[in-house]
């Protein structure tokens, strides 16, 4: 376990001391009238976020632009669909990025997982619109299912095409491992999905410094530093503060509406845990995967939660996402 190491005395809400603790903090959704008063850096998105925020009556604008624009297009309804719904992710992202400096995360269609030409494919058409909006290719993360064919896809799109790439989905060693040495921008493991399932699995409950969940992350941001990869590792996915808490100083964290409002409204410490120096001296050995497809599919099989997790998550963003699909035709076709 990694000893909490406080270097100064924090002063603020839980949220401004998480801040001071090197984090950047990310919102993790896609109501973006919900984002400004959090104040983080950047903004990630699902097909689960975007459909809860597409329902609301207040963004029926968007969805009308969106519909607007796959009509114009040429092709049958479920081709003007897809249009339509690629412009609609973006006119979330690009209403996102009003409210955030940084970066926002938008996801290639979870149907795509396992075929990287046609992810690197939809990857390209997502930037396309958001240059015809005005938006550069530098204020987007694409996300991408951390799948050995994801993996691929995001290295031909950071080497090749200089877009960046935020690997989710991500519940273990090799897929981080493999993701870093792609040379992705960032990665986003999957702390309350890992957790779900060893309560589900073992019965136990766990504290934040024994959390699963945690201690993943932990041992891939002590790798990274170890080895010098650059790429960022962003915790995802949280059911509670100590979680949030357990990863203080972790390079970023996204987090929901729900838990920033418990951070901003708590004056509880929130002490440094990670720092790279000490990272270095943690992290493990030296291990490749990402040009041995064998060694990491057998890595990922061998890892239970991981395997499980991976699968359930692709089927819940493909679920979501055809639900998506319907409420746009819909439109399409009135």
């Amino acid at each position: 376990m990694v000893e909490p190491t406080l270097k100064k005395q924090r002063t603020g809400n839980s949220l401004a001391q998480l801040k001071a603790t090197g984090t950047t903090v990310v919102a993790d959704t896609g109501d973006f009238e919900a984002i400004a008063k959090y104040a983080p850096q950047d903004a990630t998105t699902n097909p689960s976020l975007i459909l809860a925020a597409a329902r609301k009556e207040g963004y029926q604008a968007l969805i009308d632009r969106a519909v607007e624009y796959g009509r114009s297009r040429d092709g049958s309804v479920e081709q003007q669909t897809e249009a339509a719904v690629d412009r609609l992710l973006v006119e979330f992202g690009k209403e996102i990025l009003k409210v955030v400096p940084g970066r926002v995360s938008t996801e290639v269609d979870a149907r795509l997982s396992f075929d990287k030409d046609a992810t690197v494919r939809k990857a390209l058409e997502i930037i396309s619109l958001y240059e015809q909006q005005g938006v550069s290719k530098d204020r987007v993360l694409i996300k991408i299912a951390s799948t050995w064919e994801g993996i691929q896809a995001a290295r031909e799109l950071e080497s090749q095409h200089g877009i960046h790439v935020n690997c989710t989905l991500l519940f273990s060693f090799c897929q981080a491992v493999a993701a870093a040495e792609a040379g992705v921008t960032l990665i986003s493991p999957f702390v309350g999905r890992i957790l779900d399932w060893y309560k589900a699995s073992t019965g136990k409950t766990y504290s934040g410094d024994e959390d699963p969940g945690v201690l993943s992350v932990r041992r891939i941001y002590n790798y990274f530093k170890k080895h010098d990869y650059p790429t960022i590792v962003m915790g995802a996915s949280f059911r509670n503060l100590d979680e949030i808490k357990a990863l203080a100083g972790v390079d970023f964290l996204t987090i929901s509406p729900a838990l920033l409002e418990q951070l901003m409204t708590s004056a509880d410490p929130v002490p440094q845990v990670l720092d790279p120096a000490s990272a270095k001296a943690q992290g493990d050995d030296k291990v490749s995967y990402v040009e041995d497809e064998p060694a990491f599919r057998f890595a990922l099989n061998d890892d239970a939660m991981a395997t499980e997790k991976l699968a359930e998550g692709i089927r819940k963003f493909s679920e979501d996402i055809v639900t998506l699909f319907a409420m746009v035709e819909e439109r399409i076709r009135a």
